[in-house]
C-alpha cells in the first residue's frame, strides 16, 4: 500500500503551466556577480548566482513577478518580469557599493542559517566551506561548536558519543538528512562523511523541532548533505601519524532534462598505535601490583570503506528531488580493551558490513501552492561478527603475562572478554520519515512529520554448543513517532513562535535460550520478553527581536527518550550487555538565550550569543559505571539512574576583520546532579546531590584563522589556523578518589591550507595536539597525542 501511494504521489504533475526564469547577473563593469541572491518576491523561490554569473529558477507558474537581487557587494535591485513562455532569459546589472560610504548591507532574503536560528530553538548551524579544505574530521568540527563535547574512546574508528549541554549518549540522536544514522550501520558514521560532502550541520540542544520526529530527548545533530545538481568532481587524500590514511571522492552529474547522478566514496585506515602513559596506563602484575608504563597500543587497527550512489531527477516539474540510492560500507575494528584501559586485549576484533537502499522524494507546491511533501525511506541489511578466541593474558608490551611459576597465564573464561565467541549479528532495519508542511501565508505554517523505525536482529555464535546453535535468538524492536507543529510569524517579523506535540510508541520482543543441566542431561528452553510503551510530549519555541540586532529566544519541551536497541539487546562489539527492563527516560528541558549582532564598526564585525539551560530528567539512562575496585568488570549494561538535574549556561563570541582575520570563542558549563535521595530501603544514597561521573562539565573552545592573498602566486590563497580547547578535571566513578580523577586538558592544534590560483588544488597541513598533552575521554581512555597530517584536495567544478 505504501509503495502504491508513493508511486501515486510521484506521478502527479503540476496543475498549471510553468516555466524557467534564468539569466546572467553582473556588475556595471561587466564583472560577474557570483554569490548574489535572486529571489521571487512573495514566494519561497530563490537561487544563488553561480561562478559563471548564471542563475536559474525552475517550476515558476506563468504570471507577473518582481525579482529581488541582493549582494553584499552591491545595491539591492528589483525588476518586474512577465513569464508567459517556457524560458525567460534576463541580463541584470548591479551597481557596486561605494566602499567609503557603505555602513551595512541588509539582505532581503534570509540565509538558511539565519532562518533556522530565528525560530527560537537553542541551535548551532555549522557551515563547512572552510573545513572542507583542511584535514579535519566532521566530529572535530562539531567539537569546536558551543555546548558540544565529542566523547571518543581513542583514535580513528573508536566508539563516539556526544554531549550537548549536559545530556549525552543515546539521548542525543544523529541524523543524515533527517534519517537516523544508526540505520547505516557501524561502518558508516559521521567521520565517514567528509566536510566536503556536507552543506551544513544543525545542532539542536535540549528541544527538538517537530520535523525531526524522533525521541531525541537531549538534542539532535542533523547533517544536511549537499543537494546541488551542479556538475562537479571533488576528491581528497590525506596521510599522517599512526599510519593514518583518509580519502574520499564525490561527484554530481545533471543534464538538461533533470536526470541526476551522484556518487561518493571513502576509504579510511589507521594503525592507532599511539603511545599511552600516565596514571591510567599500567600493567597489572600476577601479584596484583600495578606498574605505570609507557607503551604503544598494539591491537587497535581500524579500516573502513564504502560508497554511496544515487540516481533520479532534480528540479523538474513533478519533483524537486527524486533519488533512488544505494549505500555500501564495510569495516574492520580491533578492540584494544574494555570499558577502561585496565587490561589490554589481543586478537579481539569486529567485522561489519551494511547494504542500504534508499528512496528520497521532495516537492514544494505539491498538488496545491504552499504544500511541501517529502518522504525518505531506507532499508538496511547490516551484519557484524565479534571474534574473540585468544585464551592468553597479555600486557601492554604485547607480551604474554608470565605467572609466578614462570608459565603464561590463561584468561579466566577462555577469551579476552568472557567466553570464546565468534558471534554473528544479522540486523535488518527499515526506517521511513515523511513530512507535510503547509504554508498558509507568510505568517502561518503547519508541520506534520512521522517516523517509523523497525529493527530485527538474529544472533548466532559459532562457539556455542550444537544445541544452542540450533536455537534461533531473535531481537525485534519497532518505534513510531508522530509530531505536529504550528508556526507563527508576526509583529512585522519580530515575533516567531513554534508550538508542537509528539506521540511516542515502542514495541520490543526478544527470545533467548536458557540452558539447564540436571544429572548430566542438558535441556534448552526459551525465555520470551516483550514490552509496549506509549508516551506523549509537547513543547514551544519562540524568538523576539527586542531591537533589530538583539534577539531573545526561549524553548521548552517535555521530552521522551525510548531505550535503543543496543541498550535493550546489548552490543557485544562495544562490551555492552543487555538490559530488557530499561524504562524510557523523561525530561523537562528549558533554554533561554540572547543573540547580539552582527555589529560592524569600520572593518570590524562582532557577534555575541549566550544562553542558560535547565534539564530535569527522570529514569536517566546511562552506561553502568564500573569502579576501579573491580578491574575485571569490562562489560556493563545500560541502567536507569533515577532523577538527574542539570543547570548551566553557554556563551560564544565571533569577530572578523576585513575578511582576513577570524576569531571565535565559546564556553559551556553545567552541573548535572543525582537527585534521588533515598534507596528502596529508605537509606540515603552515598552519591545523593553529587555530580554525575564520567561527564566533562566545563569546556572552552577557541580558534583563529588568518587569510593571506597572492602568496607565491597571483590569485592564490594561504590560510593559517589555530585552535585550542580546555576541559576541566572530572571524575570517572562515584568514588571521587584521586585515582578516578581525569586531569584537566588543554590541547592545541595548528594548521594551514594553500589554494592554488586555478582553485582546483588545495594542500593543507595540520599538527594536532602540538604540545603532546595527555587527552582523555570516556572512562579515562587516552586519545592520540601529537600527530601530523598532510591532505591534498582536487576540485573540478565544470565538466
Amino acid at each position: 500500500m505504501r509503495l502504491f501511494l508513493l508511486l501515486f504521489f510521484i506521478t502527479i504533475t503540476s496543475w498549471s503551466q510553468t516555466g524557467t526564469i534564468s539569466g546572467k547577473v553582473s556588475y556595471s563593469q561587466n564583472e560577474l556577480a557570483f554569490g548574489a541572491t535572486v529571489s521571487i518576491k512573495g514566494t519561497q523561490k530563490y537561487t544563488i548566482v553561480d561562478d559563471n554569473g548564471r542563475f536559474e529558477i525552475k517550476g515558476v507558474a506563468y504570471g507577473a513577478y518582481i525579482l529581488e537581487i541582493t549582494s553584499m557587494e552591491a545595491q539591492p535591485k528589483t525588476t518586474k518580469v512577465i513569464l508567459n513562455k517556457p524560458t525567460l532569459e534576463l541580463h541584470i546589472s548591479l551597481q557596486r557599493n561605494d566602499a567609503r560610504s557603505l555602513k551595512e548591507v541588509v539582505l532581503q532574503k534570509k540565509s538558511i542559517k539565519k532562518e533556522i536560528v530565528e525560530k527560537g530553538f537553542s541551535v548551532n548551524v555549522i557551515e563547512t566551506q572552510e573545513a572542507a579544505k583542511r584535514n579535519i574530521q566532521t566530529n572535530d568540527l562539531l567539537g569546536q561548536s558551543a555546548g558540544v563535547r565529542i566523547r571518543q574512546n581513542g583514535g580513528l574508528g573508536s566508539n563516539v558519543t556526544y554531549n550537548l549541554n549536559g545530556m549525552s549518549g543515546n539521548a542525543i540522536r544523529i541524523f543524515i538528512d533527517g534519517i537516523p544514522i544508526s540505520t547505516y550501520g557501524s561502518s558508516f558514521n559521521l567521520n565517514s562523511i567528509p566536510p566536503a560532502l556536507i552543506e551544513r550541520i544543525e545542532v539542536y540542544k535540549g528541544v527538538i523541532p517537530a520535523h525531526l520526529a524522533d525521541d531525541a530527548l537531549g538534542g539532535a545533530i542533523n547533517v544536511i548533505l549537499k543537494k546541488g545538481a551542479k556538475n562537479t568532481l571533488n576528491a581528497s587524500v590525506s596521510y599522517g601519524s599512526f599510519n593514518t590514511i583518509q580519502s574520499n571522492f564525490n561527484t554530481t552529474y545533471r543534464d538538461k532534462s533533470g536526470f541526476t547522478l551522484k556518487g561518493s566514496g571513502f576509504y579510511n585506515y589507521s594503525d592507532n598505535n599511539y603511545e599511552i602513559w600516565g596514571k591510567f596506563a599500567r600493567d597489572i602484575q600476577p601479584d596484583g601490583q600495578m606498574i605505570p608504563i609507557r607503551a604503544k597500543r598494539f591491537n587497535d587497527a581500524y579500516r573502513s570503506y564504502g560508497g554511496r550512489f544515487e540516481l533520479g531527477f532534480t528540479d523538474v516539474e513533478w519533483a524537486d528531488t527524486f533519488l533512488v540510492g544505494i549505500n555500501m560500507s564495510d569495516d574492520y575494528n580491533e578492540i584494544q580493551h574494555g570499558q577502561a584501559m585496565s587490561t589490554p586485549y589481543k586478537g579481539r576484533f569486529t567485522e561489519a558490513d551494511a547494504r542500504v537502499i534508499s528512496i528520497n522524494y521532495a516537492k514544494k507546491d505539491f498538488i496545491v501552492k504552499g504544500l511541501e511533501f517529502n518522504i525518505n525511506s531506507v532499508f538496511s541489511q547490516r551484519n557484524e561478527v565479534v571474534n574473540d578466541t585468544v585464551k592468553w593474558n597479555y600486557n601492554w608490551f604485547n607480551e604474554k603475562v608470565i605467572g609466578l611459576k614462570g608459565l603464561p597465564i590463561l584468561t579466566p573464561n577462555g577469551a579476552q572478554q568472557g567466553a570464546p565467541t565468534i558471534l554473528h549479528l544479522n540486523n535488518k532495519i527499515f526506517s521511513t520519515r515523511a513530512g507535510l508542511n503547509y504554508t498558509v501565508n507568510e505568517n502561518h505554517r503547519f508541520v506534520f512529520s512521522t517516523m517509523l523505525y523497525s529493527f530485527m536482529r538474529n544472533d548466532f555464535d559459532e562457539m556455542k554448543s550444537e544445541l544452542e546453535r540450533n536455537f534461533q535468538q531473535k531481537r525485534d524492536l519497532q518505534k513510531n513517532i508522530l509530531s505536529f507543529a504550528y508556526e507563527f510569524e508576526g509583529l512585522g517579523s519580530r515575533l516567531r513562535t513554534n508550538l508542537f506535540g509528539k506521540r511516542y510508541n515502542q514495541k520490543n520482543e526478544q527470545r533467548t535460550p536458557v540452558v539447564t543441566t540436571v544429572n548430566g542431561q542438558t535441556t534448552i528452553t526459551e525465555n520470551f520478553e516483550s514490552n509496549n510503551t506509549t508516551y506523549y510530549g509537547y513543547g514551544l519555541a519562540a524568538s523576539y527581536f527586542i531591537l533589530p540586532k538583539l534577539m531573545f529566544s526561549t524553548s521548552a519541551e517535555k521530552a521522551i527518550r525510548l531505550p535503543s536497541e543496543n541498550e535493550i539487546f546489548g552490543n557485544p562489539g562495544e562490551n555492552q550487555t543487555q538490559n530488557s527492563s530499561l524504562k524510557p527516560e523523561q525530561s523537562n528541558n528549558l533554554n533561554v538565550g540572547l543573540r547580539f549582532g552582527p555589529f560592524k564598526v569600520n572593518e570590524h564585525k562582532f557577534r555575541f550569543g549566550g544562553s542558560g539551560f535547565w534539564r530535569n530528567s527522570k529514569d536517566k539512562i546511562v552506561r553502568q559505571f564500573s569502579t576501579r575496585v573491580n578491574e575485571a568488570l569490562q562489560a556493563t549494561p545500560s541502567v536507569n539512574m533515577g532523577t538527574a538535574q542539570s543547570l548551566g549556561y553557554e556563551a560564544s563570541l565571533e569577530y572578523s576583520n576585513k575578511n582576513k582575520l577570524f576569531l571565535s570563542m565559546n564556553m559551556s558549563k553545567f552541573n548535572s546532579l543525582f537527585k534521588d535521595k533515598y534507596d528502596k530501603n529508605g537509606a540515603i544514597y552515598d552519591h545523593y546531590n553529587k555530580r554525575y561521573p564520567n561527564e566533562p562539565y566545563f569546556i572552552i573552545n577557541a580558534n583563529a584563522q588568518y587569510n593571506f592573498k597572492n602568496v607565491l602566486q597571483e590569485k592564490s590563497e594561504l590560510n593559517l589556523y589555530y585552535n585550542f580547547s580546555y576541559v576541566a578535571e572530572f571524575y570517572t566513578t562515584w568514588l571521587n578518589t584521586e585515582m578516578d580523577k581525569t586531569p584537566s586538558q588543554f590541547p592545541h592544534d595548528l594548521g594551514l591550507s594553500y589554494t592554488f590560483p586555478s582553485r582546483k588544488y588545495i594542500v593543507s597541513f595540520d599538527a594536532k595536539n602540538i604540545t603532546n598533552e595527555q587527552v582523555y575521554d570516556n572512562f579515562a581512555v587516552q586519545k592520540p597525542g601529537r600527530a601530523f597530517y598532510l591532505k591534498v584536495n582536487y576540485i573540478l567544478n565544470k565538466f
